[in-house]
């Protein structure tokens, strides 16, 4: 019973961020499994089971709350379906951990450049709001849905900061579309297992644990995003996929990277990462503020606020 809790709290935290940042449900909730004994292809097959349940909670609370684009919802999630399809079938009979470090440096890269983007030189508007072409997005759904099957997670460690990056689409939309689009992956992922695995290494009270402690976190989550600045949520998910990654490379055996120096690296990552959050939130403040001021006495009626 202790282990379902913690399961379920662990699935509810998870959503949370997940919900709120575009990513990590799947990577935090597999960990778990691992640890307590699970091997790969049962890990997986548990929390794209579980995820059924919580991206369809997810997508619906997004989509309540405005923030979903229908049209990055279907042209990244029917090819992320065949991807997550395609990796569940690769996952069943071959170990992808061979290609996780190199994901995460391409990632890490691209984490890093989001944090750049958003706290120095914020939303890249001369091309938000324009459309994102299925030549872009297809092939995203494509490789995301392959490596969240195999890894068990990573479509929204792939998908969210490739949009981020894109700069088409705005934050919450990004992480609403991502999450909505997710659903359609997690199920063609679940047939896969299924179909390949049946129901052997499966635990499904784990699944009914980290799918309650989902469902009750998604409406909390899609209404955080709907109200945290696009300012400041850059950052936010751009340190979490540069933290996360970093701890990938950093575990290669290749690179014998000395444990306290690995501390030391990951310590100064999160101060960064705090740092850019602090003051990406006083830009934002200081933006409100200067919309907010009252016209003085000296400024004409006909001239709008600045």
């Amino acid at each position: 019973m202790r282990t379902l809790i913690l399961i379920a709290l662990v699935g509810l935290a998870a959503q949370l961020v997940d919900g709120g940042l575009g990513m990590a449900y799947g990577v935090t909730t597999s960990t778990l499994l691992l640890a307590v004994g699970a091997n790969p292809a049962a890990a997986s097959a548990t929390v794209h089971l579980a995820e059924v349940g919580t991206t369809l909670a997810s997508g619906l609370s997004h989509w309540k709350f405005g923030n979903v684009d229908w049209r990055v919802v279907a042209k990244i999630g029917i090819p992320g379906a065949v991807g997550g399809f395609l990796g569940a079938t690769a996952l069943s009979s071959v170990d992808a951990s061979v290609a996780r470090p190199v994901m995460s440096t391409v990632l890490l890269v691209l984490g890093i450049y989001i944090v750049y983007r958003f706290t120095f030189r914020g939303l890249r508007k001369e091309r938000l709001g324009h459309k994102i072409p299925a030549k872009f997005l297809s092939p995203l759904g494509l490789f995301a849905g392959f490596i969240d099957a195999t890894g068990g997670g990573g479509w929204g460690p792939v998908g969210t900061p490739a949009l981020l990056a894109d700069g088409r689409l705005e934050p919450r939309k990004v992480v609403g579309s991502v999450n909505t689009a997710e659903f359609m992956v997690t199920v063609a992922a679940s047939l896969g297992f299924l179909l390949h695995l049946g129901g052997q290494g499966i635990e499904f009270a784990w699944v009914a644990a980290l799918l309650l402690g989902g469902v009750i976190a998604a409406p909390i989550a899609a209404a955080v995003v709907r109200h945290v600045p696009a300012r400041v949520l850059g950052p936010a998910v751009g340190g979490l996929i540069v933290l996360t990654n970093l701890r990938t490379v950093l575990s290669v055996e290749a690179l014998q990277v000395p444990e306290p120096l690995g501390r030391a690296l990951l310590l100064l990552v999160v101060a960064g990462w705090i740092a850019a959050v602090v003051h990406t939130t006083r830009l934002h403040r200081a933006e409100r503020n200067a919309v907010s001021t009252p016209r003085t006495a000296e400024e004409p009626e006909h001239l709008p606020v600045a």
